[in-house]
């Protein structure tokens, strides 16, 4: 890959294993699955770009300093990787990610993290947006919950049709070399 090319993790934080509500959908592949793209990229020195959800509002679980809010252990950034605070659905609204990207001439993204149908999904239609065309969703490598309507494994499923071929290309994790 390209070295023009950066890792967008996006919301792999403790609250997304500790959720009360119900479990991630194939939580702890998904998680071996981000965790080896993050390898996989640390040892070619791709740019990693870690989004943090993080709410202002100080009884909220993504609160700044609370466990639910840090990024899960298992993908925890190094200090010279890149993490972005954002507190929308969309990494790129009102955040410094754009302009990061355009300093370090990033043009395309390989994306993964959480959830589905909320942040992941915004976040790639933006980025495709905003003029990065050869972006990837890792189709093995987000997730989502179960929800009144449909459980999350068809969530996954519409997502990546929905996303896949319009506004970024599918790929699964083995598939990816940077």
């Amino acid at each position: 890959m390209s070295k023009k090319t950066a890792l967008l993790l996006v919301d792999v934080q403790n609250i997304m294993f500790s959720y009360e509500g119900g479990a991630l959908w194939n939580e702890h592949q998904v998680l071996r699955n981000i965790s080896s793209l993050l390898t996989k990229a640390r040892q070619s020195s791709t740019t990693i770009i870690h989004i943090q959800h993080t709410d202002p509002s100080s009884d909220s679980m993504l609160s700044e300093g609370k466990f639910t809010w840090e990024i899960h252990r298992d993908v925890r950034p190094l200090p010279t990787e890149i993490v972005v605070r954002k507190s929308s659905w969309d990494a790129f609204y009102q955040t410094t990610l754009h302009n990061k990207l355009q300093e370090l001439e990033i043009r395309n993204l390989v994306i993964a993290g959480m959830q589905t149908e909320f942040c992941l999904d915004t976040t790639c239609r933006r980025a495709y947006s905003l003029g990065y065309k050869e972006n990837i969703l890792v189709k093995d490598a987000h997730s989502t919950f179960d929800t009144d309507v449909l459980s999350a494994d068809k969530i996954v499923e519409h997502h990546n049709n929905i996303l896949g071929g319009r506004f970024v290309t599918l790929k699964e994790s083995r598939e990816i070399m940077f």
